[in-house]
């Protein structure tokens, strides 16, 4: 046994998607960082010692434009590349890859803190020193450093440093929350373990052991769903502790969970319902995946009105979309549903307030341990949701060390430079524009080979659609949600009638910049077509100038004698949306009446009607690449060439006197409306994601009018990639794509030049 110091500029405490991405965050700006998690692996429940997949704003492909970019959305994307097929081992690399790339990161695994040294009034607490101890290795270490980021999930270091928390659930008056119950209760979202089953081949027998539970004494058989052959994340309703202590009953809820994941294998095995002969039990979690306990207070907390309303905050960081998940506390012997879900109508925002103490001023907090009501936590608990708010606490911690200044100045003080230094890194946030100084491009003039004026599907010499549009009868409601920009006069589709008819079209507004539904409708006409055999052009004239460039839907109402043709992949900046509920999953309880889910993207995913919209726009011009965006909101915001063929595009920016920069940023469109699941509930087909940039190269025209070569990349597979510059001056930068990774067009995000 041997003890030991360590002293560094910020301690991360677990090793969790929110603790990996925030030591990542903080190391990327030069800060030394210490991240200590008690498991021997990383990633919390989403290890391969756990095995939930990893869930955010996409919302299993219900929200729209939602996946996360910055170092969350880094994971999902190489894991997409390295592990096609749900590996959770491998996914278990992914991570510990991510934080060994980082030179600033100083791991220890197997380290579990139990000692914290805090002094100070009860208001005014800090943090000296945290204290762990090696299983293994029997190492006893000290840490000591200027701010703590608690990323436990259950709020030990909080708890431990005499920080204020919540436990369960808060009455309905203190927040003014409907779903609220009407009494404070202390009850919480239960825990989970998950099992995976395999094929063998041949029979194979199962001898319950004694410690099975029968469920068929239980209300499982009759509530939940049960099928043989499938993987562990429909199993998600295994869960109890609701009633409990999450934490001090720990070990009674895992044994009470084994025993029905046993009682649930046994009912499959040995009931003589189901096809499952040859399956045998390969894997069961022995690790708890806790959803809920300590919620550390904050200056600010999350409330349900929050989410539902989707409150902006000066100083939001991160996002989320996943919906308001209550589960009954009774959990899987619970008669009703396993949840019940409330969504927002998009996006809504995490306030930096809520990812620090409001009484312990040198420690930050990002996962389950936020400050947040029990219904607020409901939608910002999943772990993709989790992973961004680490990336800004670590940020803000790397940025409250940089000027001096406690979390509460930070957020009091300097929120807009916290957000346009989360922009620059290409971290997860929204509605957040470029007003960054030292990025040069944003007083360049940008210009480009080309850019596609004409939003729509793309058509042959002779006007029609290209080769593989398929029919599509208009039985129901259809929705195409397509940028305007300034204005839409017009919408040619491509149909086809049984009768001489009239086909209703409509122009909707979404409500907010980030929504992706028909709020308020702004205009509608009424198109006659004519009876024919073949398809054709017919024109719905109509007029919708709104007062800035955004997302419209254009509703095409249904109608049994009209037919439309869908055609793929989908036009930068457009979705197709399918009115009509949506739910996948029985074992849940949808709220009926949610917008959201009245107008689902999921049935023609990838696919979009067959359209042109008139006149032409700026939606993909050059000049968005530096329009101060990087993810959709109220439009694209990317620049979209040509389709590039044989040859290239280039995007250039032009300065009327010599510059100098340190470095550009290039970030280029990974789909963010493309759902990735770490262990692939949902599958994608792309290894590597086709809309991306493949392969390209930066240059600089230096003073002497020459063009010289600073970056050259061949088979990209990343969303945003960094390349330092000489030091010389020069007044012009051009991007040249040679080719992308499937997409017919170059697509860029944003070009940045930062000095």
């Amino acid at each position: 046994m041997r003890t030991q110091s360590i002293d560094t500029d910020v301690v991360v405490v677990g090793g969790g998607l929110a603790g990996v991405c925030a030591a990542v965050a903080a190391a990327r700006l030069g800060r030394r960082v210490a991240l200590v998690n008690n498991r021997p692996v990383l990633g919390g429940n989403s290890s391969s010692e756990v095995r939930v997949w990893v869930c955010g704003a996409t919302a299993h492909g219900n929200q729209r434009w939602a996946r996360e970019n910055g170092v969350i959305g880094e994971l999902y994307v190489e894991n997409q590349y390295r592990n096609p097929e749900g590996n959770p081992v491998y996914w278990d690399d992914v991570v510990l890859d991510a934080v060994r790339a980082e030179p600033g990161v100083q791991l220890f695994l197997n380290t579990d803190i139990r000692e914290v040294a805090a002094d100070g009034p009860e208001n005014a607490r800090r943090i000296t020193s945290v204290t762990g101890w090696t299983m293994g290795s029997e190492i006893l270490t000290t840490f000591h450093a200027p701010l703590f980021l608690d990323c436990s999930g259950d709020g030990l270091v909080g708890y431990l440093a005499g920080a204020r928390f919540r436990l369960g659930k808060e009455g309905r008056d203190e927040f003014g929350e409907s779903l609220a119950p009407p009494e404070p209760v202390r009850e919480f979202l239960g825990s989970t373990l998950l099992f995976y089953t395999k094929d063998v081949g041949r029979p194979v027998k199962y001898v319950a052991p004694d410690s099975t539970i029968d469920i068929t004494r239980t209300p499982i058989p009759d509530t939940r769903i049960i099928r043989s052959g499938d993987n562990g994340a429909a199993y998600w309703w295994i869960e109890w502790g609701g009633e409990l202590d999450i934490v001090d009953d720990n070990e009674r809820i895992r044994d009470e969970l084994r025993g029905v994941v046993l009682g649930v294998w046994d009912y499959i095995k040995n009931s003589g319902r189901f096809d499952a002969e040859n399956l045998t039990l390969e894997w069961i979690g022995n690790l708890p995946g806790k959803r809920e306990y300590r919620r550390l207070i904050g200056d600010h907390t999350l409330t349900q009105n929050d989410v539902l309303r989707q409150s902006s905050h000066d100083d939001g960081v991160a996002f989320g979309g996943w919906s308001i998940d209550l589960h009954p506390p009774q959990g899987m012997y619970a008669t009703g549903a396993g949840a019940v879900q409330r969504f927002s109508d998009g996006l809504f925002e995490i306030p930096f307030r809520s990812l620090y103490s409001v009484n312990v001023e040198n420690l930050l907090m990002a996962g389950r341990d936020f400050s947040a009501t029990h219904i607020a936590f409901g939608a910002a608990r999943v772990m993709a949701t989790c992973g961004a708010m680490g990336e800004a606490a670590g940020t803000a911690a790397a940025l409250c060390l940089e000027l001096g200044v406690t979390p509460r100045a930070l957020a009091r003080d300097h929120a807009a430079r916290l957000r346009q230094l989360l922009l620059r890194q290409d971290a997860p946030v929204l509605g957040v524009a470029n007003e960054d100084p030292d990025d040069l491009a944003r007083a360049a003039r940008v210009t480009a080979s080309s850019y596609r004026e004409q939003v729509g599907t793309e058509t042959g010499p002779a006007g029609d659609p290209l080769p593989g549009a398929t029919p599509y009868p208009l039985e129901r409601d259809l929705g195409i949600a397509l940028p305007v920009d300034p204005r839409l006069d017009h919408l040619d589709l491509w149909v086809r009638a049984d009768r001489d008819t009239t086909l209703t079209v409509e122009v909707h507004s979404t409500g907010r910049p980030q929504n992706v539904v028909p709020a308020h409708l702004e205009a509608k006409t009424d198109v006659a077509v004519a009876a024919s055999a073949e398809p054709g052009w017919v024109r719905a004239e109509v007029c919708d100038l709104p007062a800035a460039p955004g997302t419209a839907v254009v509703v095409l109402r249904a109608n049994p004698d009209v037919t439309v043709w869908t055609t793929a992949p989908l036009p930068p900046g457009v979705l197709t949306l399918v009115h009509g509920e949506d739910s996948e999953d029985r074992n849940v309880e949808i709220v009926p009446g949610q917008a959201l889910l009245a107008w689902p993207t999921k049935p023609l995913r990838g696919r979009s009607v067959v359209f042109r919209a008139g006149p032409g726009s700026r939606a993909l011009a050059p000049e968005r690449a530096t329009s101060g965006y990087q993810r959709p909101f109220g439009g694209p915001h990317l620049w979209a060439s040509a389709p590039l063929g044989d040859g290239t595009e280039w995007l250039r920016l032009d300065w009327d006197e010599p510059q100098r920069a340190r470095e550009v940023r290039i970030v280029l469109d990974d789909d963010p409306d493309l759902e990735l699941s770490t262990l692939h509930h949902h599958r994608s087909p792309d290894e590597i994601l086709p809309q991306l940039v493949g392969s390209y190269c930066v240059e600089l025209r230096t003073v002497d009018g020459e063009w010289l070569a600073v970056a050259d990349v061949a088979d990209n597979r990343r969303r945003q990639r960094v390349h330092p510059l000489p030091g010389i001056p020069f007044t012009a930068l051009r991007l040249t794509v040679r080719s992308t990774q499937g997409a017919r067009e170059a697509r860029v995000v944003a070009l940045r030049v930062q000095r």
